[in-house]
């Protein structure tokens, strides 16, 4: 038997805490919804759930925050721009997240709307007591603050405890490990908030607006209560956005991705039994074998994780573009240049975008035979707190020099305006119109950068370096510009989905109102029934 180290015994404790946190008293009051109207809901959120594609991960906040949001516009007084308060607003909308699937049926106590309503009134209060310097500051604010609240909400329907134990553990093992360079001005707080940001991304993909809410919890301690936070939420916002946006963010990130899969790995072991996690983990014999099984299934898990990722934001793009064809190019070129699509220029630009993602994802390689031991190892040496020694240092970019920086930057730019002029060389030679050009390339480069993100999540079980190879030299300079273009447009993407944006304004209210009448009719025709003797 070997000796737990501190840290992980402390883990094991919280991951048996989650495992009681499942059983909902018998003698609690629970949500309940209809079970036919759960399932007409559900039906349209997997319809909803393509058109506004997100990662599997992320798809139960965002329609929190889809759902909020509406709710908060029916609220909007137009006159001075506040929000009214409402006592029903939490129970509508817990209601429809049951109903559309992302919450379970009859397991969520009816105590936590009480606790969802005031969190949602403190959001109002801060909405509503914010001096607005600009209109377009105000919807910003709105949309920012919708999706902390999301953040929140989710919380305290479905608390994440072991994730966010497995979190802190990684996070206080590696930021004992990190340290940054004497010639790199960031002091111990600097470096923890990096650390832990890098954790949260790398271990489990968080994204800006929960990593966002974790700081506010952290940082301001009337975060919680909705008359206790006084500062300026906007000068908080700017915070934030350094936090998130650091210049030595992506190294410390690099060091956190590199080293996630241990705690990955020993986190699915304590899932399992965590009522034997100790004895588990204090038998390296036992620990390696379940280690060893659980690296398998996560092989085979990435696969089809993978797979789905690849079908669902390709199919997202690829209706948005057969759209985009119908409604813009189509309409545009008949009636503005006179030019009529051939067939071969329809297939190309519906079809290109979607074969550079299947080529993306069938070219990504499982990783190598040696990468498993070396898991193996990591994990012994986190779990009984070997391995004191080893520094992860991080360092400021080297400067180049001004000349060379500016000959990079030049090849840089040539690269892409090389691979853009190539396309469009293509593109005309099977007469393709022009304004059709621009909405390939956004498409192509919105495909790529959803490539380059898959691929980069196939790697979460890696530890060993990869090696660059000649091919690499060879293609970087032309497709990393077309995925850095990718990755701008995708964070105009998610603002501006029009498809998404008819969905929430023409589609969601009335529809989700349909359901809620469904759900009213059973209930009475229920009641009718009971009457009859």
């Amino acid at each position: 038997m070997q000796a737990l180290s501190n840290k992980t015994t402390s883990l094991v404790l919280s991951y048996q805490k989650w495992q009681k946190s499942l059983s909902v008293g018998s003698n609690i009051a629970t949500i309940h919804v209809d079970e036919v109207a759960a399932k007409v809901a559900a039906f349209y959120e997997k319809i909803r759930g393509i058109i506004d594609w997100k990662e599997e991960h992320l798809l139960k906040r965002r329609a929190i925050e889809r759902t909020l949001k509406r709710r908060l516009f029916t609220k909007l007084n137009l006159d001075n721009g506040n929000i009214e308060e409402s006592s029903e607003i939490a129970e509508s909308l817990v209601l429809e997240l049951i109903r559309g699937g992302h919450f379970p049926n009859d397991k969520i106590a009816e105590s936590k709307i009480a606790d969802v309503q005031r969190s949602i009134d403190k959001y109002i209060f801060i909405l509503n007591n914010t001096e607005y310097k600009k209109k377009r500051s105000r919807i910003e604010l709105y949309s920012w603050i919708s999706s902390i609240a999301a953040c929140e909400i989710e919380e305290i329907l479905d608390p994440s405890i072991k994730e966010r134990a497995l979190m802190n553990y990684m996070f206080e093992v590696i930021n004992q490990k990190i340290k940054v360079n004497g010639n790199t001005k960031m002091d111990e707080t600097e470096k923890s908030i990096q650390v832990f940001v890098a954790t949260g991304r790398a271990l489990f993909n968080l994204d800006s607006s929960i990593i966002s809410y974790y700081l506010l919890k952290y940082r301001y301690q009337g975060w919680n209560e909705k008359n206790s936070f006084k500062e300026d939420i906007y000068a908080v916002k700017n915070s934030l956005d350094y936090d998130l946006n650091h210049p030595l963010g992506d190294k410390f990130y690099k060091i956190c991705e590199k080293y996630n899969t241990p705690f990955l790995l020993l986190g699915d072991v304590l899932a399992e039994t965590p009522e034997e996690g100790e004895k588990i983990l204090s038998n390296p014999t036992l620990l390696e074998s379940k280690i060893t099984n659980h690296y398998n299934q996560r092989i085979k898990t990435l696969k089809k994780r993978l797979a789905r990722a690849a079908f669902y934001s390709t199919l997202s793009i690829f209706l948005t573009n057969i759209v985009s064809l119908l409604l813009i190019e189509m309409p545009f070129n008949k009636w503005v240049t006179g030019y009529f699509f051939n067939y071969i220029a329809i297939g190309v630009d519906i079809l290109v975008p979607t074969f550079l993602m299947l080529l993306l994802v069938i070219t990504i390689k499982p990783p190598r035979a040696e990468n498993l031991p070396r898991v193996i190892m990591e994990v012994m040496k986190i779990t009984y707190g070997k391995g004191q020694d080893d520094v992860y240092e991080i360092k400021k970019p080297r400067k180049i020099n001004a000349i060379f920086e500016a000959i990079i930057n030049l090849f840089y730019l040539l690269g892409f305006f090389a691979i853009v002029a190539t396309m469009v060389w293509l593109l005309a030679k099977i007469n393709f119109p022009p304004l059709s050009y621009v909405i390939f390339i956004i498409f192509l480069s919105l495909i790529a950068f959803a490539g380059s993100k898959i691929r980069q999540r196939a790697k979460e079980l890696q530890v060993i370096e990869e090696r660059d190879t000649l091919i690499h030299l060879l293609i970087d300079p032309f497709s990393t510009p077309i995925v850095q273009l990718g990755k701008w447009l995708t964070g105009k993407w998610q603002k501006y989905n029009f498809i998404a944006i008819f969905f929430s304004a023409l589609i969601d209210m009335p529809f989700n109102v349909f359901v809620e009448f469904i759900e009213q009719w059973r209930y009475f025709l229920k009641e009718k029934k009971e009457k009859i003797h």
